[in-house]
Order: structure tokens, then C-alpha cells, then sequence
């Protein structure tokens, strides 16, 4: 029976790929870059995608990932790369300030709070992190918050689900579920905790044969039907 739901934050319960683009926009704005062309954002977005995969491998840092993504992003469009750092702090601030929420997924969580337990499993700074949780009110249906940088290790490694069944205990694994839209790092991590997995696939993207997921959905209201099995 499941009753411990482990939620993503970022690319789930929010649209992340929005905040980023409104968070971009905002500091172009404020640090007078000039035109944010939508080419741009793509090519951002990618490249945020590319050290975040290195992150979850193990081959940077965060330290590493959060300015030097802007490093590179900057040097790519002929912006002073020195303004990175302050730049960065900026924009984690500008991300945990805006929220669009995916698939009603505020009124998903007040709904599924009386009957399940409810945690949050994120990577990232906590402070952008849980100011993103005030931002959206997500907080009163909530039990729990498990985010990266309090831990000091990313999902999907062995350390950051250690961390989660150390606090809700071992023996509830089999009470619990993670819900995701990342494979590497949501689905992969669960899979090797040995915990169900819910890919929350949107874009219908192939699954992997590789992968023993257990379910797949592509609107986070259909989480009731898994959760009925």
C-alpha cells in the first residue's frame, strides 16, 4: 500500500522551464544586458540542463554548476563573464519568487493531504528551494523537505536517499512512491533506493527499456489511478 508520496519539485509540481524563462528575462532587465532573445533562452536552458547531468554524475560541484554555467552561457553571447557570481544570486533569488504551477498541482497537494503522507525530494540550493515552497504554499500539505543542499549530495545518488530513509525509516519503503520527471535523477534514483517510481512524462518522451518504472503519467491529476492499484 502506498501512502508515503515523494514528490520533484522542479519540472513536476512546478514549470521550471517557465520560471527560468521569466527569471532570465527579469535579470537581463536589471543588469541592462539588453534583448533576452528567445534563442537565448533555449540555448541557457540547454546548457542548465547539461551541468545539472554533470552534477547528478558527480563531476562538479555546486558550487561549480551555478556560476560557471553563467560563465560560459555569458561568454557564448559576449557579456562580461565577471558578473557572473552576482548575476547567479540574482537569478536564484528571481526563481524562488516566481512559480507556475503545473497541472493544478496546488490543488492536487490540498487534496491528497488528508490521506497520504506528502515530501518534497529536490535538488538545489535550499534557500531558492524553499522559497519557492513559501512562494507556491505548498508548505501546510507537506510533512517534509528533503532538498539537496541541506543534504550535501544530489538525488539520484545513494547519500540523498539514505538521508530520506533515515528520517521516514527503512521499513516504509514499501509504503513509498517518487514522482518525477527526470530519469536520471528522480526514476534512476528511486529505482537503485529500491522504491516504486511514477515518471511524470508531460512530452511523451519513449521510455527507456532499460528502465523498470513502474508507472508512467503525463498529467499529474492521473496519479489517482496509480495510486489505486
Amino acid at each position: 500500500m502506498t501512502d508515503i508520496l515523494l514528490w520533484d519539485l522542479d519540472g513536476t509540481l512546478l514549470n521550471f522551464k517557465a520560471a527560468e524563462r521569466s527569471s532570465l528575462l527579469h535579470c537581463f532587465a536589471q543588469f541592462q544586458l539588453g534583448t533576452c532573445t528567445e534563442q537565448m533562452i533555449r540555448d541557457y536552458s540547454a546548457l542548465n540542463d547539461s551541468y545539472w547531468k554533470r552534477l547528478e554524475r558527480g563531476e562538479i560541484t555546486k558550487e561549480q554548476l551555478v556560476i560557471d554555467r553563467f560563465v560560459e552561457f555569458f561568454s557564448s553571447i559576449g557579456v562580461d563573464t565577471s558578473i557572473a557570481p552576482d548575476f547567479n544570486r540574482q537569478y536564484q533569488y528571481s526563481l524562488g519568487d516566481t512559480v507556475f504551477y503545473q497541472d493544478h498541482s496546488y490543488e492536487l497537494l490540498e487534496q491528497l493531504h488528508s490521506r497520504y503522507r506528502q515530501y518534497i525530494v529536490t535538488n538545489g540550493p535550499a534557500d531558492t528551494q524553499y522559497h519557492k515552497l513559501q512562494t507556491a504554499r505548498f508548505l501546510p500539505f507537506l510533512d517534509g523537505v528533503f532538498i539537496s543542499g541541506e543534504i550535501g549530495a544530489e538525488k539520484p545518488s545513494p547519500q540523498f536517499f539514505d538521508a530520506v530513509f533515515a528520517s521516514l525509516g527503512t521499513e516504509n519503503k514499501s509504503h513509498m512512491l517518487i514522482i518525477g520527471d527526470s530519469l536520471t535523477s528522480d526514476m534512476a534514483g528511486g529505482i537503485r533506493a529500491g522504491i516504486r517510481t511514477c515518471w511524470y512524462n508531460p512530452d511523451y518522451q519513449p521510455l527507456p527499456d532499460t528502465m523498470p518504472i513502474d508507472y508512467t503519467i503525463q498529467d499529474l491529476n492521473q496519479i489517482t489511478t496509480c495510486l489505486a492499484v
